[in-house]
């Protein structure tokens, strides 16, 4: 058959009745010239990519540039005041949450401090969202933590009973890849903390460079797979983890941190194991601290839309905890763990260890894939919110470079995070100016500040990280609106949730991706396939399951499969037609034959003997339809398994005298079945562009083969 697009509405009638031929209304569709030629299209992409004009520069330069794009038309007088309000507020914020994030990453307070500084002033060369606020976020900070103690204890490092606090002077940094042999004996160059960071500015570049390769061959569509209701489950699981890592602190307990499968479980034993070990020093701070930040943070929650800026509560909580250690001496009197020497301006640059990108080279893939996912939905979110538009390969290359240059400078991961974006939006922040002084008041800390937290006790930081925590963990309230809304989504959610807090955080992020995938599977597997019914006085069709007071044709069964038919679902499609219809064509022809053979025996006991021709005919019930209209409308697409089906179910009906229409068949559809030879010369299978046309052309088909048998 020719190419196929025009409706074939012709009945032919019966041998021996004169060729007459009715023809049902006849709608032709002249299908578009598709060229195909490979060789067409690598040449006309060569040419578009390899011509260089002053032009096409010029808007390369400032697509990879935005900043160039929007500096210049900076408005002054509208824009600076937000900008710097929100800057100032959202620096405040993060210098506490640096340092205590610092806790949660493995790390000293310093390498925070420097990650949020490089994280800002970056983005704001490359990003195009005017209000996402990149820096420190927790569960990436855990996921790196993860692998740098790892890396750290696989190194011989766990061999030290106290881990000395940042070096003092920049000659400890001139060697990071000599390996403790005996730690207990011997000075070494680098020691615990430098080759920690190294490890987390090692993993930095690797997760950058993926991004910013995913940014180059456009693969942004990666994070299609991360959805919604897996992203939030993810990150609620990765919250309980994080929880546990901080609650030794809380308690003062100086126990090693749990890796690897089951780690949330083997931190709580160890935790159980040695709580009489517990410092009651630390354990009365941190209490006092949660009795002055949950209580304050719900108020500016609660407060918002009449705060101006939200109380920096968690500032006021380190200067006061910091102070309050300091002179009452909580380390030397009580044995409370503080966060020790915080040296002041920056270290000078080293690159990553390139003889550790095989460890951590695996281990960089789910935090990049994490980081740029979180960045590009939340970009992409208050981009819709406030009437612009944000580019998401732009946004993977901001935040590959944000995690690549400051690899060179001691930082770690770093990714958008939805509670410092919303301060920053919330208050009166309208472009990325507000990064650039959020940048300068960490910088001020940098230069002149950081020593004055040599005496904060860690449990007031785990503190800190914990009260923030709260937001991801307030999503069991929403379960059972969830529930309503979607169970499935719910259930990826459990699982993923789960997954992420019982055995692991990159194991259980694979489960989400793993499990949302078969969920969708399995919906394709066994999909909704009602029997259809005609609204009265209109062309419509609906489901007579769903829909009252629907009608139906005598003899005429209209079917719809609503899910692609391929190989997965192909036996779930035949046994559904078989069971809506109440017919298995094959069951019906097997029948048959058995009839046959049973009268050919009998007319064989009958005759003496004597072998007699007799017509293979056999009247059988009758079947109560003649035609089957299958509403294509919701398959979207068929394979090869999907259109041998489809004529294996047109042929065994054929046989038992039902014909099969195909209607409302997509351009996809149309085009995979003309490729598959299902229109075949002389068949009578025909295809329309509705129900309605179908149903029309089967009753008068069945009243001309009446008309023609009374004859």
């Amino acid at each position: 058959m020719a190419e196929f697009n025009n409706v074939r509405s012709v009945t032919e009638m019966p041998e021996g009745d004169d060729a007459k031929r009715s023809f049902h209304h006849r709608m032709f569709l002249e299908p578009q010239d598709k060229k195909r030629s490979l060789k067409a299209l690598v040449v006309k992409q060569a040419k578009k990519t390899c011509s260089c004009t002053p032009a096409k520069v010029k808007d390369y330069v400032f697509s990879f540039f935005p900043v160039l794009q929007w500096l210049p038309k900076y408005k002054l007088r509208e824009y600076l005041l937000g900008d710097i309000m929100s800057g100032v507020i959202v620096g405040v914020l993060l210098v506490p949450q640096s340092i205590a994030y610092s806790l949660l990453a493995g790390q000293e307070p310093i390498y925070g401090l420097y990650t949020s500084f490089f994280a800002g002033i970056i983005y704001f060369i490359f990003g195009t969202s005017r209000h996402i606020s990149v820096g420190i976020f927790g569960v990436i900070c855990l996921m790196v933590g993860q692998v740098v103690d790892r890396e750290v204890q696989r190194a011989g490092y766990d061999l030290e009973t106290a881990a000395p606090s940042v070096l003092t002077d920049t000659a400890a940094y001139v060697n990071t890849t000599i390996s403790p042999v005996n730690q207990t004996s011997q000075k070494l160059l680098c020691d615990k903390s430098c080759y920690a960071i190294t490890v987390g500015a090692t993993m930095t570049f690797i997760a950058g460079v993926y991004q910013v390769a995913m940014g180059f061959f456009q693969v942004g569509f990666v994070s299609v797979y991360l959805s919604d209701s897996l992203l939030s489950g993810f990150v609620t699981g990765a919250s309980f983890t994080i929880l546990t890592s901080q609650a030794k602190y809380l308690l003062g307990l100086d126990i090693p941190r749990s890796s690897g499968i089951g780690s949330l479980v083997a931190t709580w034993i160890n935790i159980f194991r040695n709580i009489h070990k517990t410092n009651i020093c630390d354990l009365i701070t941190s209490f006092l601290c949660f009795l002055v930040l949950i209580p304050t943070k719900e108020l500016n929650e609660r407060f918002k839309s009449r705060l101006k800026a939200p109380i920096p509560v968690e500032l006021v909580v380190i200067v006061a905890a910091t102070l309050a250690s300091h002179f009452g001496n909580l380390r030397e009197t009580y044995g409370s763990s503080v966060a020790g020497r915080i040296p002041t301006g920056f270290l000078p640059p080293r690159p990553p260890d390139w003889n550790l990108i095989p460890n951590v080279a695996l281990d960089a893939i789910p935090i990049a894939i994490i980081g740029f996912a979180i960045t590009v939905s939340l970009s992409e979110m208050f981009a819709k919110k406030h009437g612009y538009s944000v580019k998401a390969n732009q946004e993977m290359y901001a935040i590959g470079f944000c995690n690549i240059i400051p690899s060179f400078f001691h930082c770690f991961t770093t990714s958008a995070a939805l509670a410092k974006t919303l301060v920053k939006e919330s208050t009166g922040c309208r472009t990325q100016m507000s990064a650039m002084m959020t940048s300068l008041v960490i910088l001020l800390v940098l230069l002149v500040i950081a020593p004055l937290f040599y005496s904060l006790q860690k449990c007031v930081l785990a503190v800190i990280t914990i009260a923030n925590l709260r937001g991801a963990l307030r999503k069991f309230k929403d379960l059972p609106k969830m529930w309503h809304l979607s169970r499935v989504d719910t259930v990826i959610w459990l699982v993923t949730m789960a997954a992420s807090a019982l055995i692991s955080t990159e194991i259980g992020l694979l489960v989400g991706v793993c499990f949302s995938m078969l969920c969708v599977i399995f919906r394709t597997q066994r999909p909704e396939a009602p029997l259809l019914g005609w609204v009265a006085e209109s062309e419509t069709y609906e489901s007579l399951s769903a829909y009252k007071n629907l009608q139906t044709k005598p003899g005429i069964v209209v079917f719809r499969f609503e899910a692609p038919l391929y190989y997965i679902n192909k036996e779930c499609f035949k046994s559904t037609l078989y069971k809506q219809t109440g017919v298995n064509p094959v069951w019906v022809k097997a029948a048959k034959k058995k009839a046959t053979k049973r009268m050919l025996r009998e007319k064989e006991v009958d005759s003496g003997g004597n072998q007699t021709s007799i017509s293979m005919d056999f009247v059988s019930e009758p079947l109560g339809f003649h035609t089957i209209v299958i509403d294509c409308c919701a398959i979207q697409f068929l394979d090869t398994a999907g259109i041998r089906t489809l004529k294996e179910v047109c042929k065994d009906y054929r046989e038992i005298d039902v014909q099969v229409l195909l209607a409302q068949c997509n351009p996809s559809v149309r085009s995979s079945l003309i490729r598959g030879e299902f229109f075949k010369e002389g068949e009578d299978h025909l295809l329309f562009h509705s129900v309605h046309q179908a149903v029309d052309f089967a009753l008068g088909a069945q009243e001309h083969s009446g008309t023609s048998a009374s004859k």
